[in-house]
């Protein structure tokens, strides 16, 4: 449940749009520092302040799709979402660092979409689907 305290303190911080659009995709109103943005336009937020985050919920993150799910999270990033990382991949010399140049980059998760992977089969079928036939019906009745 959010408090009026806190809801009249994010509207301030973020503005009344911004507290609209947060209440309506993740049902909280959330303000912090903007610690970096990935390949996919997502922006992820952190707020270490013990007073107005919840310990465990003070990193987040706001998609830049309205049709958004996990997949859209690369590795990087949801590692430090999890609290795997302490840092952020913009500012952990690991990540920068070893990031092997034979590495593909990240694609999100495309099933149920028009890009899914279809397969193409040159085989015949082995069961062939019932087709019936349809006898044109006797004429005239006595």
């Amino acid at each position: 449940m959010v408090g009026l305290q806190r809801v009249i303190r994010n509207v301030r911080a973020v503005g009344l749009r911004e507290w609209f659009r947060q209440m309506t995709y993740i049902g909280d109103a959330k303000f912090g520092r903007h610690v970096g943005t990935d390949q996919f336009g997502n922006r992820y937020f952190e707020n270490v302040n013990a007073r107005e985050e919840v310990p465990g919920r003070h990193r987040w993150i706001d998609y830049a799709q309205d049709d958004f799910n996990a997949s859209q999270v690369p590795r990087q990033w949801a590692s430090w979402l999890s609290h795997i990382r302490m840092d952020p991949p913009t500012d952990d010399p690991v990540v920068k660092q070893l990031t092997p140049p034979w590495q593909a980059p990240y694609v999100e998760n495309l099933t149920g979409t028009r890009g899914r992977y279809i397969t193409y089969s040159t085989t015949a079928p082995k069961v062939r689907a019932w087709e019936p036939e349809v006898k044109p019906r006797g004429g005239a009745s006595a």
